[in-house]
């Protein structure tokens, strides 16, 4: 019997099409070497969750700069592009499709990540009263640097070059990573960015950063394999904005006329109560395909597609433990338990050793 059928109904987003509507969130692991390549560990592990409608990618730096933790991979060198390749590879052997979620941390970030200890970037000089990850395990955020016209140029390149690699090395679309505090958040929400350039100040200028980074990442993909990621709930790194609902308002109107693959929003982050009301109020901005993120479970995620709330649900702890979640949901199974101590860093324990529905007992 299948269980929360509007689930495995196929749908169409953007230019390609998703057998099902269970979809894998991003989900840093820090199992990436050093230089930013991904392990071959990361190849079994994004090929045993190929069922996903699609795979999102963990966060993946476009550059050197965009570093914010420890074992990150990156999507800007060769040597990246060649460690991906094994993945989507893998992936696509597998049945599944694969998008890669493209990153620049900005201020939430630290000197000993960067290069020569450079100070990080952002659209402000004032430090995030938040940790990041370092090799000296949590540290506060290192005071960062406000971007130059240069810098945003620079940056813009960045994420256009980065969007080629991903390309190169065989991802189906890519997502920008506009959420939860990183750099094109620090922009966007003015309880942040307080420029008085032409990216600061007004809306429209807030959102010039993302709109200009789109524009580079479209020409590369098309907008039907390009999707944006936003929280406009706020809540982590540090993030504030005076009037949410009119501001992400405008900016989900903004996307919504780029006819975008879609857009995927963070409604509630774990162990939060979220804003029910304010993500009612944005969701009619936005006519694409709606992915939806937030503690979601099989029933309250077939509930939101039933209802049009959503087209997609992206899961993210559950998918760390359970690699064949779709089938677990569909046959409304027993679930595997995730362990949190495992989820950042280590080897495979944790990581690839968590058993299908059917693996025989040891």
């Amino acid at each position: 019997m299948t269980h929360h059928a509007s689930l495995f109904t196929p749908v169409r987003m953007g230019d390609v099409t998703l057998p099902n509507r269970v979809l894998m969130a991003p989900l840093t692991r820090n199992r990436a070497g050093g230089d930013g390549v991904p392990s071959d560990m990361a190849v079994t592990y994004y090929a045993q969750r190929a069922s996903a409608g699609m795979i999102l990618t963990e966060a993946t730096q476009v550059s050197a700069m965009g570093k914010g933790y420890i074992d990150t991979p990156g999507i800007y060198t060769e040597d990246h592009v060649a460690g991906w390749r094994k993945i989507t590879d893998a992936v696509h052997a597998a049945g599944g499709r694969i998008y890669c979620q493209l990153w620049h941390v900005g201020r939430i970030s630290h000197t000993s990540l960067l290069p020569d200890n450079a100070a990080p970037v952002s659209s402000t000089d004032v430090a995030a009263d938040a940790q990041t990850f370092t090799q000296n395990g949590f540290e506060d955020t290192s005071k960062p640097t406000a971007l130059d016209a240069e810098g945003i140029k620079q940056t813009i390149a960045d994420f256009a070059h980065a969007a080629k690699c991903a390309q190169e090395a065989g991802f189906d679309g890519v997502e920008v990573h506009a959420a939860n505090g990183y750099l094109i958040d620090q922009f966007l929400q003015d309880g942040v960015n307080k420029r008085d350039d032409a990216y600061g100040g007004s809306l429209e200028n807030r959102m010039r950063l993302l709109a200009e980074i789109l524009d580079e990442v479209i020409d590369v993909f098309g907008a039907g394999r390009v999707g944006v990621r936003l929280s406009p709930i706020g809540e982590v790194h540090d993030m504030s904005d005076s009037d949410p609902e009119k501001h992400f308002g405008e900016i989900y109107k903004a996307l919504d006329a780029r006819g975008l693959a879609y857009l995927h929003i963070v409604e509630k982050f774990p162990g939060s109560e979220g804003e029910k009301d304010l993500v009612a109020a944005l969701r009619p901005h936005f006519t694409g395909f709606y992915m939806a993120n937030g503690d979601y479970d099989g029933a309250t995620a077939a509930k939101v597609i039933d209802s049009g709330h959503a087209h997609g649900v992206t899961f993210g702890r559950p998918f760390i433990a359970n690699p064949d979640l779709p089938e677990r949901i569909r046959r409304d199974a027993e679930m595997n338990t995730p362990d949190q101590d495992t989820f950042y860093g280590g080897g495979r324990e944790g990581y690839t050793d968590y058993p299908f529905l059917d693996t025989p007992p040891a």
